[in-house]
């Protein structure tokens, strides 16, 4: 099997992108691979600080590592915005495939010292593991929203400059990037997300050298992704659309099954609304559709 750098690489050049997926317990996990798996596609989990408090770090470590050693299937790992050096050193421990270091709330100068020295120590422990970084906020919940949070680049002068992240990858060594380019993290109420800036992304790829990422991916438009990824991005996060599709599925059991109370039970149509959305995106991220 492919090492993950090998996927991101291929995927880079033939402009398609790996799906990034988060979970909170073992009914995503199962309707994310069950998807991945029929397409036959590699596929990242995310566990955001949070998310792993929910599941446990060895925990969510453990489950995927069984997936990929029992179906022999490149499914992989990702510790996704941790904010603290002690988290990500946590994850590195534990033995997970990547890790996002979080600081782009930060200032600048901030970003770049605090990265660096993620970026020293993971290579000096296992240079095998992957460093994204987030340059530029974006916001920080995976929430259905009525308004841009506060302090979330939205304008075109807010934007991450092709200029500022060239800086940010050579001075900090990091694998992969994840930058403000019109994305959100979550999704509005009542409209769409904001448009994606695309000329920004094709500038980004070529100033920084290094895949990047897409996070907020949720109710971004069909159309938006399919030209991002044409234009340099390898990885796209996808996390409140999943917890809705958790969500719908779970108030689809409660309504047609009122005495069911086994648990497992209930879940299986939580699996089964996850898949969909996860097919669906992982079709669409690979030009299967």
């Amino acid at each position: 099997m492919k090492t993950l750098r090998e996927y991101i690489e291929d995927a880079k050049e033939r402009k398609v992108a790996i799906g990034h997926f988060n979970i909170s317990d073992i009914a995503g996990l199962k309707g994310i691979f069950e998807a991945a798996k029929e397409l036959d596609l590699p596929v990242i989990i995310g566990l955001s600080e949070g998310e792993r408090e929910a599941v446990g770090t060895k925990n969510a470590l453990q489950l995927v590592k069984n997936l990929r050693e029992q179906y022999d299937y490149p499914i992989f790992l990702n510790a996704d915005h941790t904010h603290s050096f002690e988290k990500i050193q946590e994850a590195v421990l534990a033995g997970f495939d990547a890790v996002l270091f979080d600081a782009g709330k930060l200032s600048l100068e901030e970003n770049i010292e605090k990265t660096k020295e993620v970026v020293a120590w993971v290579r000096k422990t296992r240079p095998e593991v992957l460093i994204e970084a987030e340059l530029g906020y974006i916001g920080s919940s995976s929430t259905i929203m009525s308004e841009v949070p506060e302090g979330a680049a939205v304008n075109k002068e807010d934007l991450t400059s092709p200029e500022i992240a060239a800086r940010f990858v050579k001075e900090t060594g990091v694998d992969l990037l994840a930058p403000a380019v019109g994305n959100l993290h979550g999704m509005f109420k009542n409209a769409p997300n904001p448009d994606l800036d695309i000329e920004r992304i094709a500038l980004l790829r070529d100033a920084t050298g290094v895949p990047m990422v897409l996070h907020g991916g949720s109710g971004i438009k069909d159309v938006d992704f399919t030209a991002a990824i044409q234009n340099g991005i390898a990885i796209v996060h996808i996390n409140t659309e999943i917890r809705l599709a958790w969500r719908k599925g779970m108030e689809k059991a409660l309504v047609e099954k009122p005495d069911e109370v086994t648990p497992y039970k209930l879940l299986l149509d939580s699996v089964s609304e996850v898949r969909e959305v996860v097919k669906e995106r992982l079709a669409l991220f690979n030009n299967m559709i």
